[in-house]
């Protein structure tokens, strides 16, 4: 996967909106350049799989023996 760096410079009238659907339009991190040794990276992130339902219960009074004191 390719990075595309962009100054700050270049982002100038670009508004946030724009820019984040353009990271997510082309499936790959856009690093912007701050200075020299500083730099911020946005990615996109692929959707999350929903969890498993699990078969089973919670016991009554689970909540009030996880939080007893002594």
């Amino acid at each position: 996967m390719s990075t595309q760096t962009l100054t700050l410079e270049a982002l100038k009238g670009i508004s946030l909106e724009d820019l984040f659907a353009r990271v997510l339009q082309e499936r790959r991190p856009l690093t912007i350049r701050v200075s020299n040794e500083q730099a911020i990276i946005i990615a996109p992130q692929e959707k999350l799989k929903s969890l498993s339902v699990l078969d089973g219960y919670i016991p009554q009074g689970w909540k009030e023996v996880v939080y007893e004191i002594g």
